[in-house]
């Protein structure tokens, strides 16, 4: 017995799974980019510079924010020989320098191998490639021949400093196009020695016997170690956790700055596999598709790892028509990630679907750009060792802390009534937040299509990027200033605003008898202050000077909202009677 279960460490747990040495992968995770937060989008349809466009101006148009574009495979002649495709992407140099003049920044899909035969591609065949890299040492397991879902090749060997030599080489012909990332597909986890159709999770290398764990680390870490000397802010996109298939994570938690998990079907719940409807299963990478459930449920369990800027593909990646209730759900649940990625197959042409679809879809798009400063708080602190974005509870089901002032209870079913199970102390609902409830309560809510259920904590201080009046929070006319929304519900709260290049922001309130000190100190920056109040206040300063009313503050009766804006201020201090 115990030489089996022995074995089975020797040959699965540890060369696989990492399994029982794998604390010693993980680290903190990284300082992601403030830019990574924002909307991501990509399409897998058409895959062709012409069709990004025609997205890029549809949501332009119809004012919904993307940050971040995914040129996904194929973009290059062969897979990964880091060639663009001049039929996909003519005039390739000057439509990627168009791109980030626009704002864009772009990220390219790639894997580790080096094909001989590329499914899909009018370039199918490709042995030459797979020879030069094989005839010179280049590939694990002398070159041995790997099917994966895009084809056959061998694996790049990470430990061969002459193959990274020339695989950098290549690979810098694009860096010089301005590239921000890389989508890191997870096919390293095939990469093993199969024996009469079994795999041997080792693999012949340059500095010796490698597992297969190790060889999906060097995978991850190489890859954005080099990005990272080439462009300080770039990203890599990796996965995390998924549905099982390594359950201590794909990429090592301190490697992989942006995580996805897939593939998922366009459905609510777990469906059997498309092929089992009569329709082929495309480009997918893992077997076992499932829906909304179950990305909801491997994010979860990717946080609950230590993976902190996490998200999945809104709406599913495949499977038919996309159901247009589940593409709003769906991308409510991912304002409140740290990714937001709208993509995969299915039509992304939000203006020619639904108007409900567009105008719900396009409010949390911008809900979650505007939540930035607030996310952007638990990425820093996440990489000190602190809180992360996102943090399971036990209470109701898939239920989350999203940082520590958000309570966020995802509706993964295609219905209106939901039960929320509120933990200990006192709450807000987000969309009518004039309310203190009580907790330890079920909230038992039917949710328009346009709501969700997601709480405040009382006392909270969350901080804004309001730049539209979608939200109903602020207007174009607050964008370039700090939004504070001060729930003073306690005694005394403090939280801080990071700004990259090490400058940060404290706000703070403390409250005296039927006072209530407001405090902004650190970085000087534009501020509207939006205070919960049951009634006007009688006088208001700053720094000692009265304000008045009407033109250094306004209460918002309809919202319960003492509003100041303010663009300037020298010690930051306002008291509030």
């Amino acid at each position: 017995m115990f030489g089996l279960i022995g074995l089975a460490f020797a040959l699965f747990f540890y060369p696989f799974w990492g399994i029982p040495f794998n604390a010693q992968r993980h680290g903190n995770p990284p300082l992601t980019p403030a830019w990574a937060l924002e909307c991501w989008l990509w399409e897998d349809d058409v895959n062709t510079a012409a069709y990004v466009d025609e997205l890029l101006k549809g949501y332009a148009e119809h004012d919904i924010p993307v940050r971040t574009v995914i040129l996904d495979s194929p973009w290059s002649y062969r897979y990964n020989d880091f060639e663009v495709d001049t039929v996909l992407y003519p005039d390739y140099e000057n439509w990627f320098a168009q791109k980030q003049d626009q704002g864009y920044r772009i990220i390219l899909w790639m894997t580790s191998y080096v094909n001989s035969y590329n499914k899909g591609l009018t370039l199918k065949d490709s042995p030459e490639y797979l020879e030069e890299a094989k005839s010179k040492g280049y590939l694990t397991g002398g070159g041995n021949i790997i099917s994966w879902w895009k084809g056959k090749g061998g694996a790049i060997d990470y430990s061969n400093p002459e193959a990274m030599k020339w695989w950098r080489a290549k690979q810098d012909k694009v860096y010089e196009l301005g590239i921000d990332g890389w989508k890191l597909d997870g096919a390293a986890t095939y990469n093993a020695t199969w024996i009469y159709g079994l795999p041997f999770f080792y693999v012949k290398s340059a500095s010796g016997w490698m597992s297969t764990r190790t060889y999906m680390d060097h995978y991850y870490r190489d890859e954005l170690e080099y990005g990272l000397s080439k462009n300080p802010e770039f990203v890599t996109l990796s996965r995390a956790l998924d549905r099982g298939f390594h359950p201590e994570g794909f990429a090592p938690i301190q490697s992989s700055t942006v995580n996805w998990v897939g593939d998922q079907e366009h459905e609510w719940v777990s469906q059997e596999l498309l092929a089992e409807h009569g329709e082929e299963q495309v480009d997918i990478a893992l077997e076992g598709i499932e829906g909304f459930e179950s990305a909801i449920n491997s994010i979860l369990e990717s946080a609950k790892l230590g993976y902190n800027v996490i998200g999945s593909d809104v709406a599913g990646f495949s499977g038919k028509t996309i159901p247009p209730r589940l593409y709003i759900r769906w991308a409510q649940f991912s304002a409140f990630c740290g990714l937001f990625m709208n993509g995969g197959h299915g039509d992304r042409r939000l203006w020619l679907r639904t108007p409900e679809e567009l105008e719900i879809i396009r409010e949390y798009s911008w809900l979650h750009t505007e939540l930035i400063p607030y996310m952007y708080h638990y990425v820093v602190t996440g990489h000190e060792g602190g809180a992360l974005l996102q943090k399971p509870i036990e209470q109701g089901e898939h239920q989350y802390y999203f940082g520590e002032e958000l309570l966020v209870a995802p509706i993964f079913r295609d219905q209106l009534d939901w039960n929320v199970s509120l933990p200990e102390g006192k709450w807000r609902y987000w969309f009518d937040d004039q309310k203190l409830i009580e907790g330890k309560s079920l909230v038992k809510g039917n949710f328009s299509l346009d709501k969700f259920p997601v709480y405040i904590k009382a006392g909270a201080i969350i901080p804004m990027n309001i730049e539209r009046s979608y939200t109903g929070i602020g207007s174009e006319a607050d964008k370039g200033y700090l939004t504070l929304l001060i729930y003073p519900d306690l005694d005394r709260h403090s939280f801080e605003i990071f700004r990259e290049k090490d400058e940060s922001t404290v706000a703070s309130y403390e409250k005296s008898g039927d006072g209530l000190t407001v405090k902004l100190t650190g970085k000087k920056v534009p501020h509207v202050l939006r205070i919960a109040r049951e009634s006007a206040p009688s006088e208001v300063s700053l720094d000692g000077q009265k304000l008045v009313e009407g033109e250094g503050y306004q209460y918002d009766s309809n919202a319960g909202k003492l509003v100041i804006k303010t663009d300037s201020y020298q010690g930051g201090i306002y008291q509030i009677k």
